[in-house]
């Protein structure tokens, strides 16, 4: 357990967390982890949606979906719309240095939470509002990530028969990123200048840039790709391969890695043949090369042709399930859990390792409302 007294880079700073389900939750996580006082708010009884979204839950009850994105944290439960608690919220606005929230675009200018109302007393904020797909006319549509994929092209590269999403909700996480990046660049102009600053990032277009090179094959050369399942539509071999056991991913990027791999595996034939000698060459026989290779490595196992595939320098390892996963970052020393609070509550540890300003595991995500009282004399919000 990391040394609760760890204040870290951006002790200090106070961000109100208005925002609620993944992407807006894990950037004022990362927030907090970085020593930020972040303070959310939600509803009065339900709180943030996520606690009810389950199984699976913790051994005391806790959505575990909640808990991933919720450590550091203190809850604050009001309910906007009621005059006096609506007046609690607009005072903490007012104390924030950062404030996040992904409402529906323009809703609450009605409760005087909206940028124009707070930097108008708060012009130092730095607001940050999350959409699915932007304030103008997209500003209606809901903006649930399942939807984000399937609109955004993601789910039609994704998969081999039939459109496939992400197993997790990647485009909320690459939101929560890009917002996080944004605020740090944000809060560096208001060192230089003393202002804040209004920042839009909405799902669609984080999910249009984290597409890169298949969103460039469009944006560049018209090309609209499809379903390629595990295949790479500009590398090869870069896939699933069959061992004779279980599946083995090798992932070659260079002529040279080739030559390694045709060697290693009785085919040094392949190294001077021109339908392989070079990498475009290989995209194009991407069928004739796979079947040479499946028929190679039914010889032996998964595990042989990792450890000597790997031992020449060959990309390569199996399909791991989540325990395998963490259990071999643990062998590598990663440490990726972490334990937080008198309860050890179990978390997944901060990716990041920082020489100077470690990230810090302060407080387990809260109960709803557990600082109500506490916070609003601290800060003075009443």
């Amino acid at each position: 357990m990391t040394d609760p007294s760890t204040n870290g880079p951006l002790a200090g700073l106070i961000v109100a967390d208005f925002s609620r389900v993944l992407a807006g939750p894990y950037a004022t996580m990362l927030l907090g982890d970085l020593g930020a006082t972040v303070i959310k708010v939600e509803r009065p009884g339900p709180g943030d949606d996520t606690r009810s979204w389950g199984p699976p839950f913790t051994d005391s009850g806790h959505s575990t979906y909640f808990e991933s994105v919720n450590r550091n944290k203190r809850s604050l439960a009001l309910d906007i719309a009621d005059p006096a608690e609506m007046r609690i919220a607009v005072n903490l606005a007012n104390r924030a240095d950062i404030m996040i929230e992904n409402f529906k675009p323009g809703s609450l200018a009605r409760y005087g939470l909206d940028y124009p109302a707070i930097s108008q007393s708060n012009p130092g904020i730095v607001y940050c509002s999350i959409s699915g797909f932007g304030s103008g006319p997209g500003k209606d549509m809901p903006g649930y990530d399942l939807l984000v994929q399937a609109m955004g092209g993601l789910m039609s590269i994704t998969g081999t028969s039939e459109p496939v999403k992400a197993g997790v909700a990647v485009v909320d996480v690459l939101t929560g990123l890009h917002a996080t990046v944004a605020i740090l660049a944000a809060l560096r102009h208001r060192e230089q200048s003393g202002e804040g600053q209004l920042l839009e990032v909405s799902l669609l277009s984080v999910l249009l840039s984290s597409l890169v090179n298949q969103a460039s094959g469009f944006v560049g050369a018209g090309y609209v790709p499809g379903q390629m399942g595990n295949a790479h539509p500009s590398i090869s071999p870069y896939e699933v391969y069959e061992t004779a056991d279980r599946p083995l991913v090798i992932a070659v990027g260079n002529d040279g890695q080739f030559a390694h791999l045709a060697t290693a595996l009785g085919l040094a034939r392949l190294i001077e043949d021109p339908d392989f000698a070079t990498n475009p060459m290989r995209v194009a026989h991407r069928d004739q090369l796979s079947t040479l290779l499946n028929a190679a490595l039914a010889r032996q196992g998964a595990d042989h042709w990792q450890r000597d595939l790997t031992a020449v320098g060959v990309p390569c390892g199996p399909i791991n399930d989540i325990r395998q996963a963490f259990a071999l970052a643990t062998d590598l020393g990663l440490a990726p859990i972490v334990e937080i609070g008198q309860d050890a509550s179990r978390q997944v540890a901060n990716p990041v390792s920082y020489s100077r300003t470690p990230a810090g595991y302060r407080l387990p995500p809260p109960a709803i409302g557990e600082g109500n009282k506490v916070l609003i004399e601290e800060f003075d919000l009443a």
